[in-house]
């Protein structure tokens, strides 16, 4: 299975796979995601872990004059620190942790609890409810069937320590209520645990609310790719069918212009020529919806600089538009080999097109690059976009126009924008007019020479 990385980190199949499996793979990369962020917060917990043990052994040896087997007990701490550095240093490179690997780290964590607990009283020790916290974790973080098996797994622990473990010199004086080592060992026990569960679990459910965010782009995404396909597949299908028609028409043309009726009559000689360059205007459109189809007619993506794609976009856009001001900067300054297609110019030449019909007398075109993006900022002075537009911008059929097919342009603009890593952003200008700008990442569109 072919797989690559999105700007996310999030894992996807490549976009030949089918929707339904290309959207578990996704989920899947989702899941690892929010995993990792509840490791890094195991990591965390274990530090203050650290710190609390080290606390508890130097209160009660020296505020309290209890005698521990400190150096066995130093020994399993530093074990402790041994394994948060290796898990610190091992999922700072690794982005993804799956349940298995969040279990395991809880085990760990059990073992180190466990073998403190034998050295210290075993089940008489007032922090063995610190269990208690392993297995809350294990319910929120781990699947069922581990949570489930997490709590055997302690339960068991505890009845061991019940019967085996180094006795802790600690009196029985329950009846001295506050007063008493073990019930203040109890209450110190309890305090712990709640805070860390309230602080740590709150974090936690933010990491899975943040996925669960995420699966439902991943689900909203997959959607509006479907109808995409949709679309390129009935559009695939009116350009093989516009082909006839439009050859027809060209040959027409080639033979009134040669009649005499049409040599005679400049008029009609000019008529012609435009008609003729806006029918080679159409077979080049139809020609674009094929090769983004994926079904070429001799074409392919070409190999340029991005200062040449761009003059070459500009200069043509205006050349076949009615358009009575058109100004464009280019402003990217070192220029660098790239690699173009029909499906790119044609996403481009849609958002002119959209500033064109909104303000025929004035359209801009600024291109910049910034922090290894290019930028498109598209400018007109129209009315500008209203309110539900910009609150829907990139839906499908969202537009004001009351035509049937309307609302596309931007829909798709914003698609293949994301298919390449980048985004679309709009707004109102204060002056008057709308902007649209277009970002994408110079890495999706650089020429790579083997």
């Amino acid at each position: 299975m072919a797989a690559a990385r999105d700007t996310r980190g999030t894992e996807l199949a490549e976009r030949r796979r089918p929707d339904g499996q290309r959207e578990r793979v996704a989920a899947a990369g989702v899941e690892y995601a929010a995993g990792h962020k509840n490791m890094m917060q195991l990591i965390q917990l274990r530090w203050i872990a650290v710190i609390g043990q080290v606390a508890t052994i130097a209160g009660a040896t020296y505020v309290y004059g209890i005698l521990l087997p400190l150096v066995p007990m130093l020994q399993v701490l530093a074990c402790l620190i041994a394994f948060n550095v290796a898990s610190h240093l091992r999922w700072h490179e690794v982005r993804y942790v799956r349940h298995t690997e969040l279990f395991m780290a809880l085990l760990v964590d059990v073992a180190i609890l466990t073998s403190q607990l034998y050295l210290s009283g075993g089940a008489t020790n007032p922090f063995a409810f610190l269990y208690l916290l392993q297995v809350i974790l294990s319910a929120v973080l781990l699947q069922p069937a581990y949570a489930w098996t997490f709590v055997l797994i302690t339960a068991g622990c505890l009845a061991g320590l019940s019967r085996y473990y180094l006795p802790l010199p600690l009196a029985a004086d329950h009846e001295r209520g506050i007063l008493s080592l073990y019930v203040q060992g109890m209450l110190i026990c309890f305090m712990l645990v709640a805070a860390l569960l309230v602080f740590f679990i709150t974090r936690i459910t933010d990491n899975l609310r943040a996925g669960d965010a995420q699966l439902a782009n991943l689900r909203q995404r997959a959607a509006e790719e479907e109808h995409v396909v949709r679309m390129g597949l009935l559009a695939s299908g009116a350009a093989h069918e516009l082909g006839t028609p439009l050859a027809t028409l060209s040959v027409i043309l080639g033979d009134w212009k040669r009649m005499p009726e049409f040599t005679k009559n400049p008029e009609l000689l000019e008529e012609l020529a435009e008609m003729q360059a806006q029918l080679k205007r159409c077979k080049a459109i139809v020609s674009g919806i094929l090769l983004s189809a994926g079904e070429t007619r001799g074409e392919s993506s070409v190999k340029t600089t991005l200062s040449t794609f761009l003059d070459e976009l500009a200069r043509e856009w205006h050349a076949s538009r009615p358009v009575q001001s058109f100004r464009y900067a280019n402003r990217i300054g070192t220029d660098l080999p790239v690699v173009f297609d029909e499906t790119l110019k044609q996403m481009i030449c849609n958002v002119l097109d959209n500033a064109l019909e909104a303000s025929p007398a004035a359209v801009m075109l600024d291109a910049t690059r910034e922090d290894g993006h290019l930028i498109l900022c598209v400018t007109d002075a129209g009315p500008g976009f209203e309110p539900a537009i910009l609150a829907q911008l990139g839906k499908p059929y969202n537009s004001t126009k009351g035509r049937p097919g309307s609302g596309l342009g931007l829909f798709l603009v914003v698609n293949v924008a994301r298919t390449l890593g980048g985004t679309v952003g709009a707004r109102n200008r204060e002056e008057g007019g709308a902007e649209v700008v277009i970002r994408l990442p110079l890495s999706s569109i650089a020429y790579a020479s083997s």
